[in-house]
């Protein structure tokens, strides 16, 4: 094992100019500078691969492995710009493309790794590409320009060849290729892109940080280096709209959301923040920026994202395989080096000169519909806690961090299915279908299996919740279990049955509640209130008394269809109605929808709100 690197003091908190996180430029900096001091003693192949400690390889193999760890890396010193760090990672570039890597082929890892050293080589040209011998720049060129004729997978993939173009464009290799890759790679990402700054990562409907560390960061940083101010006005605004949803995942105690796939990456999900503010493209304050983005950083390393050696460990907050993919590797974690794109930033930009401000989750609460995702973020101030309603998102295959109902900053999914409305005994949560999101509310169609389908439904206000299900083709007798939050750490959650289901209450401490029922015949509605809180002194009203739920079975309509009604005040009421959507079988099952009928007092056509607020 090699020597554990020499422990460097960290600078001194600055509670003046950071009140919220302390943290300041320096602290960055001195981030960087441990982690990149850290894996220098696992440099191998004169320095071209990075092998580092841990008994998980990726799918990709020992090899690709050691190249990941060289690149991520790369990525980081580029960002940090320290000329005697960038030294070696020249000796590992001459390694490397003499013959110690391998070669980037159609939908290969390596075509991953090549876009993170192109655009450190980008970032640092003066620094490092500059200063090679001509040899080793035609080596290296030649090992890039592979990538410019090699297939991504069809998602946030398809961005890597455009890193990579825009590098070799800018010393003129290949140019004519490098330019078509680049137009040919950002006409594909169009296909994707849903509007109010939001992406599917490919086909479907996957959304996650992808959004911000790829979708966002490889066009609106190669419209940024490219000075092409047609690309930057286009990417750079959507990034901009992206950001007045997005800012609202960080909790109060730095947590970004736990949802999505390659949460190893962490702290990288502040990337979009800062390049908000490098663009000058954000909706957000530069002391709001950097309040969420240092507090992302800071609840990382305060809880275990580094080893006794200082390396960055595969899981999310310390080591977790539960949330890893068969992708990831030993290095997989230095893809958290995009959070450094804030070096960047020169000392006396504003964005680190200014006081910290609060972020949203500690302003006030909110109830936040996000279109395009079909998503409703859920915040309260006296907490700090964020919960995310998933009503729209989906991995290809079954995944807990994209199929559950709700995720929030201070739980994680369960073995033991939280979140989830269990018919018989399957869980499964597949064909995920957006009817809506809107003031308070959002409403999406599921698959539990062959003929079975679900219509769900959530309305919140501040920390309660109403969660409503209509089971439509399970057959009369069918046990359904509604769970509801999967709680920790000082977190308290409750569910309460109100319709079609009974028991609720509290469990222990990483497992769900449940409330349990039966299927009548035809379409049956389940009803049940829940609330997660982190409060120190909760608010000791039962649910109850804090919001009235009205269920009645429609008159004027098909048998299985109810009218549902949720008051918050006399001011403040909205009503939806659930229908079965006929009996029809096979794969996908009948279609039960949800329909807003009226919303706070005000009327709205049903099915045209829901379509409005659904791109």
């Amino acid at each position: 094992m090699p020597a554990e690197p020499a422990e460097s003091a960290d600078p001194a908190e600055d509670r003046t100019l950071s009140p919220y996180t302390g943290r300041t430029r320096a602290h960055w900096e001195g981030a960087a500078d441990s982690l990149l001091a850290a894996v220098a003693p696992y440099a191998a192949e004169g320095g071209a691969l990075y092998h580092l400690p841990g008994g998980r390889p990726s799918a990709s193999g020992r090899l690709s492995d050691g190249l990941e760890g060289y690149a991520r890396t790369l990525l980081l010193a580029g960002f940090r710009r320290d000329e005697k760090v960038l030294e070696r990672y020249a000796d590992g570039l001459a390694a490397g493309t003499a013959g110690v890597w391998p070669r980037v082929g159609h939908r290969s890892q390596p075509l991953v790794e090549a876009a993170s050293i192109a655009l450190a080589l980008r970032l640092t040209r003066p620094l490092l590409w500059d200063r090679l011998d001509d040899g080793v720049r035609q080596r290296a060129a030649d090992w890039l320009g592979d990538a410019l004729k090699a297939e991504p997978w069809p998602n946030n993939w398809e961005l890597f060849p455009v890193t990579v173009g825009g590098f070799l464009h800018e010393i003129g290799h290949e140019p004519d290729l490098s330019r078509a890759v680049i137009d040919r790679g950002l006409e594909r990402i169009e296909q994707w892109y849903l509007g109010d700054g939001w992406y599917t990562d490919g086909h479907g409907r996957k959304f996650d940080y992808y959004n911000g560390w790829a979708m966002h960061l490889y066009p609106v940083l190669h419209a940024h280096l490219a000075d092409d101010s047609r690309l930057l006005d286009l990417y750079a605004g959507r990034l901009e709209a992206h950001l007045a949803t997005y800012a609202r995942l960080f909790g109060g105690d730095g947590a970004p959301v736990m949802q999505g796939r390659s949460l190893t990456y962490r702290f990288a999900a502040t990337a979009p923040l800062w390049l908000g503010a490098l663009t000058g493209r954000t909706p957000l304050s530069p002391g709001e920026t950097r309040r969420l983005a240092s507090g992302a950083l800071r609840y990382f390393l305060d809880r275990g994202a580094t080893d006794g050696y200082g390396l960055l460990t595969l899981g999310w907050r310390g080591p977790d395989e539960s949330v890893l993919q068969n992708y990831s590797g030993p290095a997989s974690p230095y893809w958290a080096a995009k959070a450094f794109v804030c070096l960047l930033l020169p000392p006396d930009h504003p964005v680190w000169t200014v006081r910290e401000e609060p972020g949203p989750a500690e302003r006030a609460d909110a109830v936040t519909p996000v279109g395009p995702p079909n998503w409703l973020i859920q915040s309260t101030r006296s907490d700090g806690l964020v919960r995310l309603h998933n009503h729209g998102s989906e991995d290809a295959r079954y995944d807990p961090y994209y199929t559950r109902l709700a995720y929030s900053t201070v739980t994680e999914p369960s073995p033991s299915y939280d979140n989830s409305v269990i018919v018989g005994a399957d869980a499964s949560r597949t064909a995920i279908r957006p009817l809506g999101v809107g003031e308070g509310w959002a409403a999406s169609r599921h698959t539990v299996a062959e003929g079975v389908a679900v219509a769900g439904l959530v309305v919140a206000r501040g920390a309660v919740e109403v969660r409503a299900h209509l089971v439509a083709g399970a057959a009369e007798g069918t046990p359904v279990r509604v769970t509801g939050w999967a709680a920790r750490g000082g977190a308290r959650s409750e569910l309460r049955p109100v319709y079609g289901l009974s028991g609720g209450g509290a469990a222990a401490e990483g497992l769900p509640e449940a409330a349990t029922g039966t299927t009548g015949t035809g379409a049956s509605l389940f009803v049940a209130l829940a609330r997660l809180t982190a409060e120190p002194v909760p608010d000791s009203r039962p649910l109850t008394d804090l919001v009235s739920v009205r269920v009645a079975p429609a008159e004027d309509a098909e048998p299985g269809t109810y009218d549902l009604t949720v008051t918050w005040t006399p001011e403040d009421e909205s009503s939806f109605r659930f229908t079965p959507g006929g009996t029809a079988t096979g794969p996908d099952g009948p279609s039960p929808s949800v329909e807003v009928r009226t919303v706070r007092g005000g009327t709205v056509p049903g099915s045209a709100s829901a379509a409005a607020s659904t791109r």
